[in-house]
């Protein structure tokens, strides 16, 4: 009983960037990943589209689709860090206040472009989200070391999706340039083929004329 032939391998099993998203293979040699000569080339493109394509959504890459989200993660990451920054700032001011014993002016948002003067008494502690509809009052103290470690950890978290981008780049043109060298390798091999099969014909006709 024939077994089917098995898809040849598109990524390293064993080489993985540190976020554990796999390193294409680049073909040296296209008719060795194709199994020879005669190899199964439709298999092989299927492979290889199917590296780029999700289970999901054959039109999604399992690459494209990690990039997608990576990208949207560095969107969420550059909203935030700035905000983050933004924030610690407002918690400096208002520590550098309560230190003077200084009341001081603001304006309040009341509602939708309506906004409202008022004057800050020595302030205590902050309210602060902490995700889920979740807020919690710090002391202003523990409100600045909360927001300089998640400052810190949000710069890091983009600096390595930054990071995984630039190697998700680099595999999906790999893995592209993979997938045009195996389409131009059966292209070739269909073409030497039919030229093959004409110069049989041609050798065949000749040989039935000579036996006439």
């Amino acid at each position: 009983m024939s077994t089917a032939p098995q898809p040849p391998k598109t990524v390293r099993q064993d080489e993985n960037n540190p976020r554990g998203i796999p390193k294409a293979i680049f073909l040296e040699d296209v008719t060795e990943f194709i199994g020879g000569p005669e190899g199964d080339a439709e298999l092989a493109l299927k492979t290889l589209q199917e590296t780029l394509s999700s289970v999901v959504d054959l039109y999604s890459s399992k690459y494209r689709f990690m990039e997608q989200s990576s990208l949207q993660r560095r969107a969420g990451l550059e909203e935030k860090v700035p905000e983050l920054e933004r924030t610690i700032e407002m918690v400096d001011v208002l520590i550098r206040k309560k230190e003077q014993s200084e009341p001081f002016e603001t304006t309040f948002e009341l509602a939708d472009t309506l906004y409202a003067k008022g004057e800050v008494e020595e302030v205590e502690e902050v309210y602060i989200w902490l995700g889920a509809s979740t807020m919690l009052s710090y002391p202003l103290s523990e409100a600045h070391t909360l927001l300089t470690a998640k400052l810190s950890a949000a710069r890091t978290s983009l600096s390595t999706v930054k990071e995984d981008l630039g190697f998700l780049r680099d595999q999906i043109t790999v893995t592209e340039v993979n997938v045009a060298r195996v389409y131009n390798w059966d292209v070739a091999r269909r073409r030497e083929r039919r030229l093959r099969g004409e110069k049989e014909d041609v050798a065949g006709d000749e040989e039935g004329k000579e036996e006439d």
